[in-house]
């Protein structure tokens, strides 16, 4: 750690080392933040985001000002970028899709749908507004179905393929995300159950709970050092073995996949041998444990670096492409996805989930859901299994190769 200039500009330089240690308090300042303010609990806005974004704009502040700036190495932020993704692909079972029943299969083709829709129609919006068609992307399916965790992952991928200031608009859009997903949510919701008097009851289905369709069952909760040490070990071999893919996939077909994408997929490839061999016993509380340590980490050190002042240009066409983005998503929620799935209330309460992380993400779609149904006084059990499962792990499925093929076709 140590000061030099850059031009004029008298900057601090933080090490490895201190970086990371900054990143940790930011985090933990964030999480104190949410505990304190209301505000932050209620739209679900992330501990890393709260913290690292206060840093970058206190950075922004200090360079305005031409008092101080930072350089800062964030060379962990990777590592723990593909950790979390890694931990993503564990969670891909295809088995789960056997236990939501039709309305899953629904749901899950929905937001599909949803995740190649934004993109497409995001780039188109940005081709016409006249920015980089890529950018769209970052205000598409990248920062709305991906949330905070895809739009720091995939903001830099796209910098590096020459799209100015994508780290930037991705979180942006993410953050915007999360607000709106919030907030659309629960009145829409209220508005179908008024206009087309549901029945405030719920189905007759049995289904499980989110976590035992998951397998968090009694006998994994228990959590000790060397469960997570044996958890961490086999991220750790599925990471290597990710970035093995991703460089083979880029020799042979001059593709270029991320190192996290490709160790997503070879977890989920795991995961699904592992289910029918049954050859590695999962803890999947210490796999949690692993992914909020990766995520908070990766997340808060893309925040605290972020270059804010590259968005003064692109603020006017990212707005129009954001609202735009919402209200399709408003009309096919409306008139797609409710009728698909029969027009009663669990239907609605789907639709509360779907604005939630279809938007912003899976947290802001359970806290929708939820407060519908502390609302009407009904607990709609299809909706908290399907939601969770489509919206937090098997959108990906399609979610990511979608974003990589239309990051690479558009950097052509």
């Amino acid at each position: 750690m140590g000061f030099e200039y850059a031009g004029k500009l008298l900057t601090l330089k933080l090490d490895l080392i201190t970086t990371t240690a900054l990143a940790a308090v930011l985090l933990m300042f964030g999480y104190e933040m949410r505990r304190r303010f209301s505000f932050f609990e209620r739209f679900c806005i992330p501990a890393p985001v709260i913290g690292g974004f206060a840093f970058s704009l206190l950075a922004l502040f200090l360079m305005q000002g031409k008092v101080l700036g930072f350089k800062l190495d964030t060379t962990l932020q990777t590592p723990f970028m593909i950790a979390f993704f890694t931990t993503v692909g564990i969670g891909g079972s295809l088995s789960l899709l056997r236990k939501g029943g039709i309305a899953l299969i629904i749901y899950l083709v929905s937001c599909w749908f949803i995740a190649v829709f934004q993109n497409a129609f995001g780039s188109g919006l940005a081709y016409l507004l006249g920015i980089h068609p890529v950018l769209g992307v970052m205000a598409g399916a990248v920062s709305l179905e991906g949330g905070h965790g895809a739009a720091a992952a995939f903001g830099p991928t796209a910098e590096q393929l020459g799209v100015k200031g994508a780290t930037a608009v991705a979180i942006a859009s993410a953050t915007y995300g999360l607000i709106a997903g919030g907030l659309t949510g629960g009145p829409l919701t209220k508005w179908l159950i008024d206009k087309y008097n549901v029945s405030i009851s719920t189905s007759n289905e049995s289904y499980e709970s989110y976590q035992d369709a998951v397998g968090l069952t009694k006998e994994s909760e228990k959590v000790t050092s060397r469960n997570v040490l044996s958890m961490m070990c086999l991220v750790l071999v599925l990471m290597v073995l990710g970035a093995w893919a991703s460089g083979k996939i880029k020799e042979f077909t001059g593709f270029v996949l991320p190192g996290y994408v490709g160790a997503m997929f070879v977890a989920i490839i795991f995961r699904n041998l592992n289910d029918a061999a049954s050859a590695v016993k999962l803890r999947l509380n210490s796999i949690d444990i692993i992914a909020d340590v990766s995520i908070g980490m990766f997340l808060t050190m893309a925040m605290m670096s972020l270059k804010i002042w590259e968005l003064y240009d692109l603020a006017l066409p990212l707005i129009i492409i954001l609202v735009l983005q919402t209200i399709c998503l408003a009309l096919f929620a409306v008139f797609v996805l409710f009728r698909a799935l029969g027009k009663d209330y669990d239907a609605a309460v789907m639709v509360a989930g779907l604005m939630g992380h279809g938007l912003g993400a899976t947290p802001n779609a359970v806290a929708n859901m939820g407060a519908v149904c502390e609302r009407y006084g009904v607990m709609s059990h299809k909706a908290f299994l399907v939601v969770p499962l489509c919206g937090a792990v098997l959108i990906d499925l399609v979610g990511i190769p979608n974003i990589v093929w239309f990051i690479n076709y558009l950097t052509k």
